[in-house]
């Protein structure tokens, strides 16, 4: 079956099984490896992109169901201010430790800014419950995502 969707920007189209996870498709035939398979069940988060505007884990998500959509991965949107502003925040309140989860958080922490420039820390704990860390706690992330959405206020 052809799949045609837009990834990061680009319309693409792929003759493949529409019963691959769209996490495989990613890394294997287009080579994003910056989306990571931690659990692939859908409970980590380290898979996470965006389709249109909805936080996904591409784990869980048949290929053939993305025909028409728009897919945002990590690579896609580190080439942004909002990407920038983020990065920098996470750097700054110490988020980031050995990195393996940081994709899959700053692509639902960009999920949740879409919609919320000026989240609370419970709403900010909400958008992220999805994804697991196991290196940093989860303080610094959400003090990242704060401090990124203070600084960037004028990017979402």
């Amino acid at each position: 079956m052809i799949v045609s969707f837009t990834l990061n920007g680009k319309l693409v189209s792929l003759d493949t099984d529409p019963l691959r996870r769209l996490l495989d498709v990613l890394r294997e035939d287009y080579r994003l490896t910056g989306t990571k398979e931690g659990c692939g069940e859908g409970e980590c988060g380290a898979c996470t992109v965006l389709v249109g505007n909805d936080v996904v884990n591409s784990c869980l998500v048949p290929v053939g169901c993305m025909e028409g959509e728009e897919i945002l991965t990590i690579e896609g949107f580190r080439n942004t201010d909002r990407y920038r502003a983020l990065a920098d925040a996470f750097a700054a309140t110490g988020a980031v430790q050995c990195g393996f989860c940081t994709p899959g958080f700053i692509m639902a922490a960009e999920g949740l800014l879409r919609r919320n420039n000026s989240p609370s820390r419970d709403e900010i704990r909400e958008a992220v419950s999805g994804n697991l860390c196991r290196c940093t706690g989860y303080n610094m992330i959400i003090e990242g995502i704060q401090k990124a959405a203070e600084r960037g206020k004028d990017l979402w």
